[in-house]
């Protein structure tokens, strides 16, 4: 399980544009989103660049929690 910190993320639309940007790459990652804590955790075998550039395209600032 990889772990990010994203800032920006406030409601629910956050949490499924971000699911949706990780799952275009990776369409069997498993997104958990944790808004009270700013986190993203994916279970995936996507390197966690990959993960960080998908998140910050859609516009979140991302960072390796």
């Amino acid at each position: 399980m990889q772990v990010f910190t994203v800032q920006g993320m406030t409601c629910g639309h956050c949490a499924k544009a971000i699911t949706r940007a990780v799952r275009e790459h990776d369409d069997e990652a498993v997104v958990e989103i944790d808004l009270a804590r700013k986190q993203v955790k994916v279970q995936s075998d996507l390197p966690a660049d990959n993960i960080l550039k998908a998140i910050r395209a859609e516009g979140y600032g991302a960072e390796p929690a």
